[in-house]
């Protein structure tokens, strides 16, 4: 959404990121999917580019620069950059997501509707957009999402002294249920003041197979020349090969065993993930630390976790789409704020 692309691009993204690259990556622990750091870069091309259709094209061909790169053996790149810019990377990937997420919790989503023009759309930063969103809170949603934060902290503390079997219970999957029980007792009690469905999530719902495959969209070929295809494309795989590399050094860290990624085979497995991602119509991939960090923190050991989880979501997104309708935005964004503070 924030990247200005269709939202089913974002989610074949995740689910590419957790099968293809998971398979091909030699990374334990690392996640990879759509990436908050390339929010900026994405939704500027998508805006200035002819059409999405175009931008596929650089997301392609950005898989291929990555390739290449990890061929060349330009990983070792990763290994030059001091701890500090890892820290400052995480920190500004955090803040770029609190200050994404903020008007969705407060119930302000005026600014990501669809039925302004794009152009006016790419005017607003999201800073603009943190500070006019306590202008425009929106009282229900805005209570969903304080009360899905105070649960969040509250399960935490909970359950930081506690053993067995409540240890496994993920406090975003008692948040999501109660943002989802919260406006079920709504529609039925109180339908006056029910979410709308601006501040639900929405995914596409197919009737059949045919219309699920439909919602997949193919790169238009007749840009492959383009120069502003091909800057784009140059662009993001430097970007996105230097954001993969700081993060699974920074995950590489966080692993208990203390195993090392190989990162020209990772360059190579972000490279693979972004060609098949461009050519079905998803968004550029790279390793996400906030689906990384989460996995290391459920206890995973091996990357059969990160390829379950892309496999997991795509039968979610293809069989239960009416079910994660029902799923208010707030909620989620008090999952992303509360893990990034």
């Amino acid at each position: 959404m924030a990247s200005k692309a269709p939202l089913f691009s974002g989610l074949i993204a995740g689910v590419v990121g957790g099968i293809i690259v998971g398979l091909a990556s030699k990374s334990h622990l690392s996640v990879s999917g759509p990436a908050a750091g390339l929010t900026s870069l994405v939704a500027a091309a998508v805006i200035t580019l002819p059409s999405f259709e175009a931008f596929l094209v650089a997301v392609v061909i950005c898989g291929v620069l990555q390739m290449a790169l990890g061929f060349a053996k330009a990983g070792i790149i990763g290994d030059y950059v001091p701890n500090s810019v890892i820290k400052g990377m995480l920190a500004a990937i955090g803040l770029i997501l609190i200050l994404n997420q903020t008007p969705h919790l407060l119930g302000d989503d005026s600014q990501f509707e669809m039925d302004e023009s794009v152009q006016q759309q790419g005017k607003s930063s999201i800073f603009i957009n943190f500070i006019k969103a306590f202008g425009n809170i929106s009282i229900v949603p805005f209570a969903i999402g304080a009360a899905c934060l105070i649960l969040n902290f509250a399960w935490e503390k909970f359950t930081s002294n506690k053993k067995g079997w409540i240890k496994l219970v993920p406090a975003p999957l008692l948040i999501v249920f109660l943002g989802i029980g919260v406006h079920a007792f709504l529609l039925k009690f109180n339908p006056a003041s029910a979410l709308q469905e601006s501040h639900l999530v929405n995914i596409p719902v197919a009737s059949s197979a045919n219309e699920f495959f439909s919602f997949f969209t193919l790169p238009d070929w007749k840009y492959l020349t383009n120069t502003a295809v091909l800057t784009t494309a140059v662009i993001m795989a430097l970007v996105a090969s230097l954001e993969s590399l700081l993060s699974v050094e920074a995950v590489d860290d966080l692993d208990p065993y203390q195993r090392v990624t190989p990162t020209n085979r990772e360059l190579k497995a972000q490279g693979l993930g972004n060609i098949v991602s461009g050519l079905i119509g998803g968004l550029p991939v790279t390793s996400v630390i906030v689906r990384s960090s989460a996995n290391v923190n459920a206890g995973a050991k091996t990357k059969m976790s990160t390829i379950f989880h892309g496999a997991l979501l795509l039968l979610s997104v293809a069989f239960i789409p009416s079910l994660l309708n029902l799923i208010p935005k707030s909620a989620l964004a008090a999952i992303l704020i509360f893990h990034r503070i």
